[in-house]
């Protein structure tokens, strides 16, 4: 894929949908340097996954998500706002935009007061909804198939590929950090570009040749919008 990829789009659009396709496990990684992935052959079974495992519950959260998009009583124009509200709710259980704002603002963020550093949360939450809530009601077949887990402490990763409606197939990664018994989401990684480290870049560049406040006025002005790279040929 060339030209700008909005790489955040695909993910969520990924998470949300991944139980269009069962999981894999130990199959070969396609050689994308040679074009689009052909459609992929029988999946090789997954080993199952501990109850309340991160991989489990970023599916339930899947199920939840594609209940409310296949709901016939939500699908209509006059239902928009309920549908949002309930996708909301259904996202915000899932990722921890704290942590994602924490991170994505870097240094910054620990000269920041409690009070700012929640001005900020909200901010860059706004700008995450504005830029792909409209993507993730425009699923167009993409499929998910997770890979691999792995837990370090209170800390997972949660490997897989998504398929596109256009046979091309790219690695997609959730990185998550334990709160409780919960496990959310605070990075999202598409062919080892992270949303975080993307959005800490654009941050850091206005802070350096401007100011925080500058940033704070170009999110509030909607002057941001989705994360993305430029894909080599």
């Amino acid at each position: 894929m060339n030209g700008k990829y909005g790489f955040l789009t695909a993910a969520l659009a990924a998470l949300f949908f991944s139980a269009a396709v069962p999981s894999t496990a130990g199959a070969a990684t396609p050689d994308k340097s040679k074009g689009p992935a052909k459609a992929p052959g029988r999946p090789v079974p997954a080993k199952p996954v501990a109850a309340g495992s991160p991989t489990e519950q970023i599916r339930d959260t899947v199920s939840t998500i594609v209940a409310i998009l296949k709901n016939p009583a939500l699908k209509t124009e006059a239902k928009k706002n309920e549908r949002r509200d309930q996708l909301r709710r259904a996202i915000y259980a899932r990722f921890d935009f704290t942590e994602m704002a924490r991170r994505s603002l870097g240094t910054e963020w620990r000269s920041l007061n409690p009070k700012q550093q929640e001005e900020f949360t909200k901010l860059f939450t706004d700008l995450l909804e504005r830029a792909y809530l409209d993507q993730i009601e425009s699923y167009n077949n993409e499929k998910f198939a997770y890979i691999k887990e792995t837990v370090d402490q209170e800390y997972a990763e949660v490997q897989g590929r998504i398929l596109t409606g256009k046979g091309e197939e790219y690695s997609l990664d959730y990185r998550l950090r334990q709160a409780g018994r919960e496990w959310k989401v605070y990075d999202v990684v598409v062919e080892n570009i992270s949303l975080v480290n993307n959005y800490r870049s654009q941050f850091s560049r206005v802070i350096a040749n401007q100011s925080y406040d500058e940033l704070v006025r170009k999110m509030k002005d909607k002057q941001f919008a989705s994360a993305s790279v430029e894909k080599k040929p």
